[in-house]
């Protein structure tokens, strides 16, 4: 469903901000911590919310923004390396039902301009692997790099785990191109798995320090390519599926040539890579539907796991034909299926207080085995759902795990609206049976509006969902996020502090609020665990530096929901100091340029909470400083109401300067030509924006051009 853009909440300015936040926070649990929180199926809705978003305001598309990158980030400890070719990934229909492929088959006959007359299209399809996306780079036939698939553009190298995989050849036949990447997935099978999970629980058992047993096949596979030591990779039954091709040695060059896909996977199989036996050919859209009915009826016999099957269109010439919409082929799609679901028992719900400060309400469960892992926790998401659900403690509950990650709670079973037969249930669930009293059922779900962690005010904002405690500055459960958000190179700026030494400091109580920070010295820093006399040394000077700050940083760097950089220099410019600020009423607050209700609201909340003020008076303390003055006349804006578009590379300005000048000016910056824009600035190596601009008549500037615009 598109988002009801003008619902009450956030405007969309807001909105796309927070959806950005958090698409890139659940990434990085994802990709990088292998420790999701929310179901594919929720990222795909935020994602797919953001898109709607910047569709329709596409002055808000930012070149940061999840929608314009592949998502995921380079772990710190291993070697960074970048594709010759993007690992990109593919859209994901919606439709969990067969009809889903029907609907991708539609979309590509749209777009190649067929019409009912002309044949089917020919399709691929393929198991959507449950792993993780690996490139193998072969030169002269010998494997020289493998590298995760990282954030699409830059990955890691793993590829001395990756020579421990038994079923990837080192060696290619001699008739081998001189450079080869092939893309696939790095895998568990579930016997090897299970049979691994035995080793770890005799290792538990016996005493040894450290053992853990694994929570799915993925996070199993995904630890072992990432480990240092590759005799750790080689202890794991790790296997490898092959799908596709990076960089290759073209034709003309002695590389091979293919027309199709399909002909691609079978060479690929000749030469000795492993591709699973389920591959297809399928003409037409009924030849999908079986397919995905097929492969679904047969999901859990399979020796490994899966999420879904993918269709890609056959015919090379007909992928080039299609191209590709932002990072995504338009000539392929992931279709998953349906949630599974399981029946079990409320013990208790708890309050979890997230790194943002979201209240999420989490129902205990009587341990339950669904997707292939035993669950005992299922969010609730928040108060008025776990109301609509009607969820207490002692209920029976249908638990999904939707999108294969994070649990979650479907709905109440009671028993007088049953209408399937409960005998073979009843020995695990007595209180289904028909007929049976039942015990009365618990107080119906509150979510407190203290936070749990720290006590300050839960408040939720108007046209939200969602309880946030208004403590970010003290807050425990929100220590760390503030801490790196405040250290940011957009706000305080203290260079070098970063993720793995702000979880270093918290987590020995070292740091339990901002102004901790500017309390470290020189030998408490240099004592921390792999932290040398120089690096403890750049962080002082850092910390130092990091003092002398300007009044709008400092606001960005508090971290105050809804300001970001732009509001803060809104409110920095219109009221000249910060003790203005912290006691403007919601009124006065509202007068600010682009400051709405909501947004004066989250403002005034903030500095309500006195731990908040309190940390603030504490950092000016420690010698925290900026300029301070008058409120400052509003400058000309020229360029109000006409929006840029900047492509290319320009002679003396860096893209977010030029942005920067031309949002001074009053002018809005899309990411994307259409026929409301009225310039777009070209640089060298200027690519399809300009020719969007020439084809739709759109003025076209050089840097000298814009700056003439500008005012002197």
């Amino acid at each position: 469903m598109t988002p009801d853009l003008f619902a009450a909440g956030p405007g969309p300015a807001e909105r796309a901000a927070e959806l950005r936040a958090q698409l890139h926070h659940h990434a990085h649990r994802y990709y990088t911590l292998d420790e999701p929180e929310i179901p594919d199926a929720e990222y795909d809705r935020l994602f797919q919310e953001l898109q709607a978003i910047e569709a329709a305001h596409p002055e808000l598309l930012t070149s940061d923004s999840p929608t314009q990158r592949v998502g995921g980030r380079v772990l710190d400890e291993l070697v960074a390396v970048r594709h010759r070719l993007p690992m990109l990934s593919i859209n994901t229909e919606t439709d969990t039902e067969p009809s889903g492929a029907r609907n991708f088959d539609t979309r590509v006959r749209r777009a190649l301009g067929l019409t009912e007359v002309d044949p089917p299209v020919e399709y691929v399809a393929e198991l959507k692997f449950d792993g993780l996306a690996m490139s193998l780079r072969y030169e002269d036939g010998l494997l020289v790099l493998a590298a995760t698939r990282g954030d699409g553009e830059v990955g890691e190298d793993v590829t001395n785990n990756v020579r421990t995989i038994r079923n990837i050849p080192l060696r290619l036949p001699a008739d081998a191109p001189p450079v080869l990447e092939v893309r696939g997935e790095v895998y568990m099978r579930r016997a090897d798995f299970e049979a691994l999970n035995d080793k770890q629980r005799a290792k538990i058992a016996a005493g040894a320090k450290g053992e853990k047993t694994f929570v799915n096949p993925r996070n199993a596979a995904a630890g072992a390519v990432r480990q240092h030591d590759s005799s750790i990779a080689a202890q794991r039954p790790l296997s490898f599926f092959a799908y596709g091709l990076g960089e290759i040695t073209p034709p003309e060059q002695g590389g091979p040539a293919f027309e199709t896909h399909y002909d691609m996977l079978m060479q690929l199989k000749a030469s000795g890579f492993p591709v699973a036996e389920q591959t297809a050919l399928c003409t037409g859209a009924d030849a999908l539907v079986a397919f995905h009915q097929r492969i679904g009826g047969s999901r859990d016999q399979l020796p490994y796991d899966i999420d879904g099957v993918v269709y890609k269109v056959n015919a090379l010439a007909l992928q080039r034909r299609l191209g590709f919409v932002t990072r995504e082929p338009r000539w392929a799609v992931a279709h998953k299926y349906p949630a599974q679901e399981q029946l079990t028992t409320v013990l208790a719900i708890d309050v979890q207080v997230g790194r943002t400060g979201k209240l999420t309400p989490v129902a205990k469960l009587a341990p339950v085995f669904v997707g292939g892992v035993t669950v005992t926790n299922a969010t609730l998401h928040n108060e008025d759902e776990a109301r609509r659900k009607d969820v207490r403690v002692g209920d029976t509950v249908i638990v999904r795990r939707a999108g294969d990650v994070i649990p979650e709670v479907v709905s109440v079973v009671l028993p007088s609206v049953r209408a399937e037969p409960v005998e073979a249930l009843s020995s695990d669930h007595p209180e289904l049976v028909e007929g049976q009293a039942q015990p009365e059922r618990g107080p119906v779900f509150t979510l407190p509006r203290q936070c749990p962690v720290c006590g300050s005010d839960a408040v939720r904002e108007e046209g939200e969902v969602d309880y946030r405690c208004s403590g970010g500055l003290f807050c425990g459960a929100q220590r760390k996020q503030a801490l790196l958000h405040f250290a940011q190179r957009r706000a305080v700026e203290i260079e070098g502090l970063g993720d793995k030494l702000v979880e270093q400091l918290v987590d020995s109580g070292l740091i339990k609020t901002l102004p901790d920070l500017y309390k470290l010295g020189f030998t408490t820093l240099a004592g921390l665990e792999r932290m040398a006399e120089k690096s403890a040394k750049n962080i002082v000077d850092a910390l130092e530096k990091s003092k002398r700050t300007t009044l709008p940083r400092f606001l960005f760097g508090l971290g105050i929901r809804h300001v970001g950089e732009a509001t803060a220099k809104e409110l920095a410019r219109h009221f000249g100091q910060l003790d203005r600020i912290m006691d403007a009423s919601v009124e006065a607050l509202s007068e600010v340029n682009d400051v709405g209700p909501v947004v004066a609201q989250s403002i005034r909340t903030f500095f309500d909470q006195p731990h908040n003020r309190e940390v603030v008076e504490q950092l000016r303390a420690c010698g925290v400083t900026w300029e301070e003055g008058e409120p400052a006349e509003r400058a000309p804006q020229p360029l109000a109401g006409k929006t840029f578009v900047l492509t290319g590379t320009f002679p003396t300005l860096k893209r977010e300067d030029a942005k920067a000048m031309l949002e001074a000016a009053g002018a809005k910056v899309a990411g994307s030509v259409s026929k409301k824009t009225d310039y777009v600035v070209a640089g060298t190596e200027a690519g399809s924006k300009l020719d969007k601009a020439i084809e739709l008549g759109v003025t076209v500037l050089d840097e000298a051009g814009m700056l003439a615009l500008l005012p002197t």
